[in-house]
């Protein structure tokens, strides 16, 4: 296989990501596209609308559900460190799912509930099999929507504005309520995330800022990521956009003094971590090498495993779309083999947000805006990001 990528690939890939800042979809994007050796990073337009200076790749943006693969990580690093293992009963460490009721059905009151078959385990959590997780539903069309929204848990839905939650008082919220599936029976996005996040801290026994710092962004170098941004680097903090149905625009979402200038209450595993493509290309790096000495071969290897049925992804195609799968904490090349673009692990972001890598190829993407999604499908700049990248390729 060559390496490389064709200097066409690259002026058409910056002609596609130009468009969209020139006709105002986002105010700046920074992406990177590698392949062996040869890394190219764009850094395209500014970091807030009324800004006059061009926009640098050390810009730090919000990468919301780029979270999870983090996240991820750093649950798998205890798994090495014999501190948990993936069968194991989460309920060692989270009492408050030891005994979880589950729904008789969806649509059932919050009493009509029966007993789980078994308990949660690791691995139930990490691949979003825990029973708990999105309803495809408007909100508050069901009796659990109305009372996940009351306790304040953010798992139905975006995770900002913050909740005003510890995650102690969090997870105890969380076992105060019926699961919507049976443990391992059914795949659900995201609620597996923040749930995640909370066992790291009690499995580690330590605030997840200080686990991820310690285990991954200190090993790795990446200086830029965590769950705010200290006042010395706002600077270089972008402002938030999303879409604005009434105008057609857009409109401001969190200015880089908002809700990401403070530590928040509750570091959501799910997507609120802030990061660079400088920083996201050295986790990204470490995974595409079989975990670098940071994380065991084997583990990156069960990351990587697709844990959905083809039941699974057909009832949640609007998330992995037609040849994804799930893995642990991010999404994976899916196991019927079904190939398409991009390819590859990794995941994309609420806040206009992508990494994936395609070890078919040995193409590794990273793109961050400024503009949030306004469903779980990727957006047009997204798409043009990646189809330029893989067009790309010195073949």
């Amino acid at each position: 296989m060559a390496a490389g990528l064709t200097k066409s690939g690259i002026e058409a890939l910056h002609a596609a990501l130009a468009s969209h800042v020139e006709r105002g979809d986002m105010p700046g994007i920074v992406a990177l596209v590698a392949r062996g050796d040869d890394v190219h990073i764009e850094a395209i337009g500014h970091k807030d609308f009324g800004d006059t200076e061009p926009i640098g790749p050390d810009a730090i943006f919000r990468i919301a559900s780029i979270t999870k693969p983090i996240v991820g990580v750093a649950a798998m690093s205890l798994v090495d460190d014999g501190l948990m293992a993936l069968d194991d009963p989460v309920s060692r460490w989270l009492p408050e799912l030891a005994n979880p009721r589950v729904l008789r059905t969806l649509e059932s009151e919050l009493d009509d509930t029966v007993a789980p078959v078994r308990p949660i385990t690791v691995e139930d959590v990490l691949s979003f099999r825990l029973g708990w997780g999105s309803v495809m539903a408007p909100p508050d069309t069901y009796p659990i929507q109305k009372a996940e929204r009351e306790l304040d848990l953010h798992t139905f839905g975006p995770p900002w504005p913050p909740s005003d939650l510890t995650p102690d008082q969090w997870i105890a919220a969380l076992g105060s309520l019926p699961l919507l599936d049976q443990p391992g029976r059914g795949w659900r996005y995201a609620g597996g995330a923040q749930v995640a996040g909370v066992l790291v801290e009690r499995v580690a026994g330590a605030p997840i800022g200080d686990v991820l710092r310690e285990r991954i962004f200190e090993p790795l170098g990446m200086v830029d990521t965590g769950f705010y941004v200290p006042a010395e680097k706002l600077d270089r903090f972008t402002t938030q956009y999303e879409p604005d149905e009434a105008t057609d625009g857009l409109r401001v979402l969190d200015r880089p003094d908002g809700w990401w200038s403070v530590p928040p209450k509750m570091p959501d595993g799910n997507g609120w971590l802030v990061s660079t493509v400088g920083d996201l290309w050295a986790f990204a790096s470490m995974l595409a090498a079989d975990g670098d000495g940071l994380l065991s071969p084997e583990s990156v290897h069960l990351m990587r495993i697709d844990r959905m049925t083809a039941a699974d992804r057909a009832a949640n195609a609007v998330f992995v779309g037609d040849h994804s799968g799930w893995g642990l904490m991010m999404a994976v090349p899916a196991a019927d083999g079904s190939t398409g673009i991009p390819g590859g692990y990794g995941w994309e972001g609420g806040t206009g947000t992508s990494w994936r890598t395609d070890p078919a190829v040995g193409l590794t993407g990273i793109v961050l805006t400024q503009r949030a999604m306004s469903s779980p499908e990727p957006p047009p700049v997204v798409t043009d990001f990646w189809t330029t990248a893989y067009a790309a390729i010195d073949q």
